[in-house]
């Protein structure tokens, strides 16, 4: 029997899984890192963390299987970051990541050099601070040193590749998280380089997701456990990742993760521009197709945040009962009905992306009334995570994507309640996979076996992925939250001139 390693960074740790050919989960193994909160907007990690984590990882599992079995190893992760390494693959400074909101005034700069229309027609996305062209020209412009010296600019992932393998690259769907690559032509943009006045030569070489990416080099293989000479794969980009992890491999197939940020995405031959701009295009791994996608900044993540600031008492109470804290809470949001008695949650903890593209916007609860208790201000983030989404999901709607189904994805996906909300409120069925946090690595790891020859094409997704359960809409509720869209979206317009006078003051 052959292995297919697999590791996923994300945002708060690497969970690194190790399957067999046949799709079967052999083993799981999930190694935490921390992220640095600062300045309102700024987000960053140490790239040494997830080194480290995927050294810890790739140790435990290796040591389950024979080596001489593990016929590749491969990667999703977190996209629209910025690691600058020198010539040595030395970092140069901490990673600036995907939920980091402050190349503001190099989107300023570069909207007054190329049209928005045009640089959203040209990468796929619009223009925001969130990606990572935007924050290599922070670095240019506020740390020009680190500039200088910076041989490359790398994601995550290709990070660890270079540590694995000595390589320096990328492949399509990562670039197409920094704004500098042509989504048409699948290469980077001479326009794009020099309205951003980023050097070429400091970006990585373009290669195919399941292009071998180099080997395990004899240094690497000490510190990992895995042979000298194992195959690494170039693997995806996180969203695009989960998205063959859930068989979004053919046009229409949607899928959605509600991981710390939360996403829906399609599958589609052409990219879906929307005139608003509200949603925007990966390049997908499989070829010959895109995703288009809308991703909140805050979605599972907003739930966490509610636990871990206001549910002190229900982790007693789960620490007393030998039950998870989400099991108290899942009783807990059963005493309020849908609507959450007239309590909405505006989920904007790290400003917004799609569909707002708003980084001062901020979170808040509206309606608050007497009558309201715990389990009503637990349902509202879990609703207004979803009415949220439901933005994206009626965009693509609009342009005449007739979606009926979704697989759902993340850790979120685990709450049976928040199944529910999301099929009342986006009217589709939820398809909810056996492996709900797995869909990341378990795209990287088909990616992989796709790389190596182990498998044809993509349609060996059908090997991993068996729906648990189906979760139909229902008529009363799907109304009532017809009616609730119409308010979510009017209280984000009333309180966009409050946002702009809140970051005055801070």
């Amino acid at each position: 029997m052959e292995y297919l390693l697999a590791h996923d960074l994300g945002t708060s740790g690497n969970k690194a899984t190790l399957f067999s050919g046949d799709g079967e989960l052999i083993d799981s193994v999930t190694c935490p890192y921390p992220v640095s909160y600062s300045n309102g907007t700024w987000a960053e990690q140490r790239p040494q963390d997830w080194w480290q984590a995927v050294l810890k990882t790739t140790r435990l599992l290796v040591s389950k299987v024979d080596r001489t079995k593990i016929a590749g190893v491969s990667f999703s992760g977190q996209m629209m970051g910025c690691v600058c390494v020198n010539q040595e693959g030395e970092p140069l400074r901490d990673a600036i990541i995907w939920a980091d909101m402050r190349a503001v005034e190099q989107q300023r700069k570069l909207a007054e050099r190329i049209p928005e229309q045009e640089f959203y027609r040209l990468t796929g996305h619009r223009l925001s601070p969130s990606y990572g062209g935007q924050k290599f020209m922070w670095v240019k412009a506020q740390e020009p040193e680190i500039y200088a010296a910076t041989y490359k600019m790398l994601n995550a992932k290709d990070y660890v590749i270079l540590k694995l393998t000595g390589e320096f690259v990328t492949e399509y769907t990562d670039a197409s998280s920094t704004c500098l690559m042509d989504l048409d032509h699948l290469e980077w943009s001479d326009r794009l380089l020099d309205a951003m006045g980023i050097d070429r030569n400091k970006l990585p070489k373009l290669h195919r997701s399941t292009d071998i990416a180099g080997t395990v080099t004899k240094e690497a293989a000490e510190l990992t456990g895995l042979l000298p000479g194992t195959l690494v794969v170039c693997g995806g980009g996180d969203g695009v990742c989960s998205a063959i992890g859930t068989g979004c491999i053919r046009e229409g197939v949607a899928h959605s993760s509600m991981g710390t940020s939360s996403w829906i995405s399609i599958t589609s031959r052409k990219a879906i521009y929307d005139e608003e701009q509200k949603t925007f295009n990966w390049a997908h791994i499989v070829p010959g197709y895109v995703l288009p996608t809308g991703t909140m900044q805050s979605g599972g993540g907003a739930y966490a945040w509610y636990v871990d600031h206001f549910c002190g008492h229900e982790r007693e109470q789960a620490k007393e009962r030998g039950v998870s804290v989400y099991t108290i809470l899942e009783e807990e949001l059963a005493k309020s009905r849908p609507g959450s008695n007239g309590l909405l949650f505006l989920p904007y903890l790290l400003g917004e992306r799609s569909p707002r593209w708003n980084p001062d916007a901020r979170a808040g609860f509206v309606g608050i009334g007497m009558e309201h208790g715990k389990e009503d201000f637990l349902r509202a983030v879990q609703e207004g995570v979803a009415l949220n989404l439901n933005v994206v999901l009626e965009t693509f709607r609009k342009k005449g994507q007739d979606i009926r189904e979704m697989v759902v994805v993340g850790g979120g996906a685990k709450s049976r309640i928040w199944q529910q909300i999301l099929a009342d409120v986006y009217d589709v069925r939820i398809q909810v996979p056996d492996l709900l946090e797995e869909a990341a690595s378990m795209g990287a790891a088909i990616t992989a076996g796709v790389g190596v020859g182990l498998f044809q094409d993509f349609d060996a997704a059908g090997k991993f992925l068996e729906v648990r359960r189906n979760v139909e809409p229902r008529e009363k509720e799907r109304e009532r939250y017809r009616r609730m869209a119409l308010v979510f979206d009017e209280a984000y317009h009333a309180l966009e001139p409050v946002y702009e006078s809140l970051k005055k003051l801070m």
